[in-house]
């Protein structure tokens, strides 16, 4: 599969392509401007395209199956002037209105043509939903589809980079292209990147969703991506630049300018393809960066440095390295689209598409900032290829049948030979105490993940009557999981050589799993003049595929004489398929023409991420090395129930307002539970234990801008409480023997950000100059305050961090030169430099300082600065520049399109 889809890629690349992704929908009524009757037989058609319909006796028309995108729709009759709508925009999922008074036909006068404007409300929305166009991408600073994503209202981004939507857990995602599912099977997060300058459209779906959608709790991100016209499009996008911050104290090395630490080259070609236009046409996109990062490290050790502190006196620390300084967080991404689009009749359409997208990286570690090659390096290498088929049998019934094959690869080590000679003894990472860094020694974890996932997709639309579209349709999910994870052992003592250990080994676990997912769904649209009404029914079905081990306790009811709580033998059984029925319900009632109301409730049912059902799959624990942790592929499925309600409000021809108030109970949410067998004997279960509770509003502006004005804007402000259990790690071994349920806290989420506000700006004219600004602003998130590892508070997440704010810019200048379009630019990322905190010590509630440089450790390692080579202060140490987000970064660039 790997040599067809690099021989499909380089194929595509000479030849280009297209592909069609979820589907709209264009409907509305003609009547006669005079009589106001209905107009039978009066023909709608989108200019360029096979697409079309004709109105019926009542003067209705529908045209489904619509790819997402700008369209001229032209209207016509036989006696009635001919009306010609430009710039008609058509959204997945979403149904465009346009509604026709034809004039009677008369002598010398022309037709009728008129610029269409995108509604500030939608009369079909029953639940929040956000859509953010190419242009609109395009005007932003921003570098990836995620960075829009959080920019919408709902959606806060934790201290990791993971992103919440209303308070769930980042695996509560569903992440889509063109319909097809790209999460990761292990982790349900993000798998695969797509560039930029692919995408058509990007919906997200933050509220209640239909039944078409699964395996998610919190939202739906789908990504609909471009396809070539019959009029060729390219452009070649360049740019570069460096982090430029006044914050050298903090940001190791920030002060040394390099114009090309952040390279990005972006390229698309779309089109008919020569001289098979009609049948045949393309679309094909690459970007490629290549980035240094801002965070340095000095090489004044080599991992085979051994320092000795056996004499407590005299500190003997080498330093062999060559005192370079070198990225600690370099990047290095490369992501291609190619995509096929044979249209065989006016209703048969057949694509082929193929995505590519790989990534070298390396993360900031602290310890090793004078030893930086001793860290990790990590590589993802993703591929998905799909065929789908689109059929319309006519003009309001139509079907797609879809397969896909995703093969997501990850790898992490030091050295990809496990037995390289480099590898250090575990001595190598000994420090004399805590405030120091490390003198030499290697990171030896090796971890492999491999998942292949072949999808087979099939969906039937159908308008079966002027008010009733339905839709139904199911999926199979066939996985295929493999990983490997092992320690290389090496030592001074008994593994003089690097040693990859038994499979026996608890440092050496490896699986290869087969789950099967199963869904079916069906679901109307009901549309009325007064109301709108979506109604759906969604069935998934689970096998993992994989056993589970049970734990048997003392008390034996046989012999009540042997003492209680005493773990006394494991079983392994065959985990139990799981089935799951989620009722979905959506409903839109206009109150004006200019105001809508909207309730929408459902369930969202989903399985835990895969990697917690099947760790350690040899169920190792008579060594009982550390604390192990077993997989429980018996696991049930998550449950979130959720309530939205909310109104959208047209204020003036481009001003409108959306607020939603929203409610979701979470259970059987997945919890890492604790059980003390002994006082020294202790193993944690993944159970469903957790519980969740979110509620809160969001408040959105928009602002859009009408022909001649140079304004347009949007503000979105969130305001959420996201609160769960707090399980005491010990409280299963105490509940256990006294025979009580579990007490359960709530506390704030780690994730949970009580105000979130979030607003973008851009004045300009069209094809001529634009200047883009996007602010955010959060408060702080949660952290539990600890002096000397003892809690100051019972409850955890008890105290905030500070606030974070930021403002990107983007200015751009365009102008056409040998008839192409040409444009520069310049980007700035964190305007004014603004040092905000991502972690804190959690002895003073700020990354900036803490107290515990003023204890007998720090003092002893700074009696040592200066008189041994290699030994830094504890304020060097405690200078932690991964606990901020990044400083200020310009980006310079150029583009040439047609």
């Amino acid at each position: 599969m790997k040599r067809f889809l690099i021989i499909f890629m380089v194929l595509a690349f000479v030849v280009g392509l297209t592909y069609a992704g979820t589907k709209g929908k264009i409907a509305g009524r003609i009547i006669d401007a005079e009589t106001k009757e209905p107009l039978p037989g009066v023909n709608v058609v989108l200019e360029g395209t096979t697409l079309g319909a004709a109105t019926d006796a009542n003067g209705y028309y529908v045209i489904t199956n619509i790819p997402p995108g700008t369209y001229t729709v032209i209207v016509s009759a036989v006696g009635y002037r001919k009306i010609t709508v430009k710039n008609v925009k058509v959204s997945a999922d979403l149904t465009t209105t346009l509604n026709f008074e034809m004039e009677s036909e008369a002598i010398g006068l022309p037709p009728v043509v008129v610029e269409a404007e995108r509604p500030l409300v939608r009369a079909d929305l029953t639940s929040s939903q956000a859509v953010v166009d190419a242009e609109q991408i395009r005007e932003l600073p921003v570098e990836n589809f995620q960075r829009v994503l959080t920019l919408q209202a709902g959606v806060v981004v934790g201290a990791g980079g993971d992103i919440h939507i209303r308070g769930g857990r980042s695996t509560e995602i569903s992440y889509t292209i063109d319909g097809v599912s790209i999460n990761d099977p292990f982790f349900n997060t993000l798998g695969m990147q797509i560039a930029r300058n692919a995408i058509q459209e990007m919906t997200v779906v933050s509220g209640t969703f239909n039944a078409e959608y699964g395996n998610a709790m919190s939202g739906v991100v789908n990504i609909v991506t471009k396809e070539g016209g019959q009029k060729y499009t390219g452009e070649l996008l360049m740019y570069s630049g460096d982090f430029l911050s006044r914050r050298k104290n903090i940001f190791f090395n920030i002060d040394k300018v390099d114009p090309f630490n952040n390279s990005v080259v972006e390229f698309s070609l779309g089109g008919p393809f020569p001289l098979l236009g009609k049948v045949l046409s393309f679309f094909t996109s690459l970007r490629w960066e290549n980035n240094k990062g801002w965070l340095y490290g000095v090489r004044e050790h080599q991992p085979s440095d051994q320092p000795n502190f056996n004499d407590a006196n005299n500190w003997i620390v080498p330093m062999t390295g060559d005192s370079a300084i070198v990225p600690m967080n370099p990047s290095r991404n490369l992501n291609t689209t190619a995509k096929l689009t044979f249209k065989i009749s006016p209703t048969i359409k057949i694509n082929i598409d193929g995505l590519y997208d790989r990534s070298w990286y390396k993360s900031y570690n602290h310890l090793f900032k004078y030893n930086p090659d001793g860290t990790y390096q990590y590589r993802d290498e993703n591929y998905k290829i799909g065929y789908s088929w689109s059929h319309a049998l006519s003009s309001k019934t139509f079907y797609e049948f879809k397969v896909s094959y995703n093969y997501q690869k990850f790898r992490q080590y030091l050295y990809e030979d496990p037995l390289d000679p480099r590898y250090q003894p575990v001595e190598r990472l000994s420090r004399p105490t805590s405030f120091t860094f490390y003198f030499g020694g290697t990171q030896n974890d090796h971890v492999y993940r491999d998942s292949r996932t072949f999808l087979v997709k099939f969906d039937i639309t159908s308008q079966v009557h002027e008010r009733h579209e339905v839709k139904t349709g199911f999926e199979v999910r066939l996985h295929k999981l493999d990983y490997v994870y092992f320690t290389i052992l090496r030592d001074t003592l008994k593994y003089l050589e690097p040693t990859i250990p038994e499979i026996t080994s608890p440092y050496h676990n490896r699986y290869t799993r087969k789950p099967v997912i199963f869904s079916v769904y069906a679901q109307d649209k009901m549309e009325y003049k007064d109301m709108i009404v979506n109604l759906g029914l969604r069935y998934d079905y689970f096998d993992p595929k994989a056993t589970y081990s049970r734990f048997i306790w003392y008390p034996d009811p046989n012999d009540p004489t042997i003492p209680p709580i005493v773990l006394r033998d494991t079983l392994t059984s065959v985990a139990e398929p799981k089935h799951q029925i989620s009722p979905r319900l959506g409903v839109s009632y206009p109150i004006t023409d200019r105001g809508i109301l909207h309730f929408s409730y459902g369930w969202f049912l989903q399985m835990p991420p895969f990697t917690y059902l099947y760790e350690n799959p040899e169920f190792e624990s008579a060594l009982f090395v550390g604390t192990p942790t077993f997989g429980n592929a018996n696991l049930k499925p998550e449950k979130t129930v959720a309530y939205e309600f909310g109104l959208q409000q047209q204020l003036t021809d481009n001003l409108a307002i959306n607020i939603t108030a929203f409610y979701k109970d979470v259970r059987d949410l997945l919890a890492l539970q604790r059980t003390r067998i002994s006082q020294e004997k202790v193993y944690n279960l993944y159970v469903n234990k957790d519980y969740g509770n979110i509620k809160g509003f969001t408040i959105s502006i928009l602002k859009r801008r009408l022909k001649g004005e140079l304004l347009a804007a949007t503000l979105d402000y969130t305001y959420q409480v996201a609160e769960g259990n707090d399980p005491n790690p010990d409280a299963f071994f105490i509940d256990l023997k006294s025979g009580r349920e579990p007490e359960k806290f709530l506390v704030y989420l780690d994730w949970d950000q009580t105000h979130t506000l979030n607003g973008t700006v851009s004045i300009g004219i069209p094809d001529n100059w634009n200047l883009s600004f996007v602010g955010q602003y959060g408060s702080g998130l949660p952290y539990t305050p600890y002096v000397t590892n003892n809690r100051l508070e019972l409850r955890r997440n008890s105290e905030r961090k500070p606030a974070r704010m930021q403002v990107d810019v983007m200015f751009e200048k365009l102008f056409r030169l040998f008839g192409l379009r040409w444009s520069l630019f310049v980007k700035v990322y964190n305007l004014f430099d603004n040092l905000n905190e991502r972690y804190v010590y959690d002895d003073t509630g700020t990354a900036q300082y803490t107290l515990a440089k003023q204890r007998g450790e720090g003092i002893v390692v700074d009696q040592w600065v200066g008189k041994i080579p290699g030994v830094h202060s504890s304020d060097d140490y405690y200078t932690r520049p991964y606990y901020y987000y990044p400083p200020r970064e310009i980006r310079v660039g150029f583009s040439i399109g047609f």
